[in-house]
């Protein structure tokens, strides 16, 4: 990491605090209440008019429950648009660490695909392990605001809504209100894959 960034670097910094910290639905309050600076202060972090130590970058991280790391994403490019909106596939950044709910009781791992957590939607990648999502007994569904939609790239996954339990293969795609109580899972000996475009966004499962 590096203490002294430029006014740019600054502003993208304070914009991937902001990002996640909208994300955690937390309020600049709420987040000052968990570091060693005020909610004033935090506010010019997110604009980018005010400099982060690693130390306060730490606090920030930690209370946001992120690496640190997750906040100097990989941009490569000739222009600075390409720099800024696109994301080569070694560059993408893992999500699943920064779940509430485990990997294993989840049952996939997720990948950034956009370039940002900023706007009303975000797209996923989502690998299931062989075999993986079994779900807890008795099963519980996850329910929440938003609307989600996927498509199956590789492999099979079981989709339940509500009690209804639907099998899902390569090129099978799907939509819903995702107060739905849902649940995924890997019933198969193959990996499976999923894209997901989902609204709005939330890291909190």
């Amino acid at each position: 990491m590096n203490k002294d960034v430029s006014q740019t670097d600054a502003q993208r910094l304070g914009s991937e605090i902001r990002e996640v910290r909208k994300a955690r639905g937390l309020t600049l309050q709420l987040l000052s209440e968990s570091v060693s600076c005020s909610k004033a202060y935090l506010s010019r972090i997110e604009l980018g008019t005010a400099k982060v130590s690693e130390d306060l970058l730490g606090e920030i991280s930690d209370a946001l429950a992120v690496d640190p790391n997750w906040f100097f994403p990989k941009q490569e490019g000739d222009g600075p648009l390409e720099r800024k909106h696109v994301v080569r596939r070694e560059n993408r950044r893992a999500l699943s660490a920064m779940y509430t709910r485990s990997t294993d009781e989840l049952g996939f791992e997720d990948e950034l695909l956009s370039s940002t957590l900023s706007g009303h939607c975000y797209l996923i990648l989502s690998r299931f392990r062989p075999g993986a999502g079994e779900p807890p007994e008795p099963l519980e569904g996850y329910s929440f605001e938003g609307e989600q939609h996927a498509i199956v790239l590789s492999g099979e996954v079981e989709l339940r809504l509500r009690d209804e339990v639907i099998s899902l293969r390569e090129g099978d795609s799907f939509s819903y209100p995702s107060m739905i109580a849902h649940r995924f899972r890997n019933k198969t000996e193959k990996e499976a894959t999923m894209v997901w475009a989902m609204s709005p966004i939330r890291i909190t499962w």
